[in-house]
């Protein structure tokens, strides 16, 4: 046993905060230039409710051994559900581009999905190491697990969060097979997902506006596939060593949310080729070593609940880049650590102090 948290697990966190608050830095610049938008107050956000206090997060749930999270993981789902629920109370819930996902709490606004999500991989992960030997059934395995994904997507569906009910249904499919789950369940969750997926698209129409764009970008440039347009000119133009720190030229009034999910576009256009596949490699060493803890975790619980953190970080990491490229539909989804949102970095870091823990406890190689 360990009596330190991983130390290169904690370094690689730090670099990508920090190298994303450069990031996201440049990137800001392109607000003072467009009407009615506040770089002081995007910046303030991203500081003090995303470093700091998610820094302060990372500290505390570092601190508090991880089994005690399974002892209260019941607790926290129900918290999760009702402030995700809460969204729809008027007066409370603030709605933005067309979907309730805010809480407004005077002076901020708090999205409690971000916490749904870190909430449900810790509820997942109790019920599936206290089930282990269920696992492989249908009636006592697979079709309770799957009831339990259908509970989750209810709040996020109806908000809607399309985005984020899928990578929560990513991450808890990969604990599914950890946990031993059956290859055959898998492919019966894989064809599920794809029904409900095309479901979506019928009902819902931005959902098969995105798969249309996705496969013909070109179709509608000045409409539906203006971001995606505007994102491969900027990742074109950063060439090989890109345009230089500050210098991107489509983050002012060309690219939409140079903060939010097109940051990455931004950077390939200041850093190039050269400097994507830095913050690439630097993302693969960060979820390698996550899950190099998770494999030495001494118990299933704890290998559970890294696996379902960091690949929660990794699907929506490999979502916004491949997006942003042209290789899987836009998703609206942040870059991990990189893109604006106080908390979603706080619950990032506060799930990282949680991974952190498990390593302090993580067996030695034998």
């Amino acid at each position: 046993m360990r009596s330190t948290v991983d130390r290169t697990f904690l370094f690689l966190t730090v670099v990508l905060v920090l190298f994303g608050f450069l990031i996201f830095t440049s990137a800001s610049l392109g607000l003072l230039a467009r009407e009615g938008a506040r770089f002081s107050s995007v910046a303030f956000s991203q500081v003090v409710f995303g470093i700091i206090g998610g820094g302060l997060a990372l500290f505390f749930a570092s601190t508090v051994h991880y089994r005690v999270w399974r002892q209260y993981a019941f607790y926290i789902a129900i918290v999760a559900f009702v402030a995700t629920f809460a969204v729809f109370i008027p007066g409370l819930g603030m709605e933005h581009g067309g979907a309730q996902r805010w809480l407004n709490l005077g002076p901020i606004s708090f999205q409690p999905s971000e916490f749904l999500k870190i909430a449900f991989i810790i509820y997942i992960a109790t019920w599936l190491s206290g089930m282990k030997k269920y696992i492989s059934g249908f009636k006592k395995g697979t079709l309770p697990f799957l009831l339990l994904l259908a509970g989750v997507g209810v709040p996020l569906l109806l908000q809607p969060d399309t985005d984020s009910y899928l990578i929560i249904v990513a991450a808890s499919m990969a604990m599914f097979i950890v946990a031993g789950g059956r290859i055959r369940d898998v492919i019966l969750m894989g064809v599920i997902a794809t029904l409900l997926l095309a479901s979506l698209a019928m009902m819902r129409p931005y959902v098969k506006e995105r798969i249309i764009t996705f496969i013909d970008p070109s179709r509608d440039p000045q409409g539906a596939g203006y971001q995606i347009t505007q994102s491969l000119i900027a990742v074109g133009s950063g060439g090989l060593g890109g345009r230089g720190f500050g210098q991107s030229i489509q983050k002012f009034e060309y690219l939409p949310e140079p903060i939010g999910d097109s940051i990455f576009a931004v950077y390939a256009e200041e850093f190039g080729f050269i400097g994507s596949i830095v913050i690439i490699l630097i993302f693969m060493s960060f979820s390698l070593r996550g899950y190099r803890i998770a494999a030495r975790s001494p118990d299933l619980f704890g290998m559970l609940l890294v696996v379902g953190l960091i690949t929660l970080i990794v699907i929506q990491m490999l979502l916004n880049i491949a997006a942003m490229v042209g290789i899987a539909p836009l998703s609206g989804l942040p870059l991990p650590f990189i893109s604006h949102g106080g908390t979603a970095l706080l619950m990032m870091l506060a799930s990282i102090g949680i991974i952190l823990n498990v390593s302090k406890y993580q067996k030695k190689r034998i």
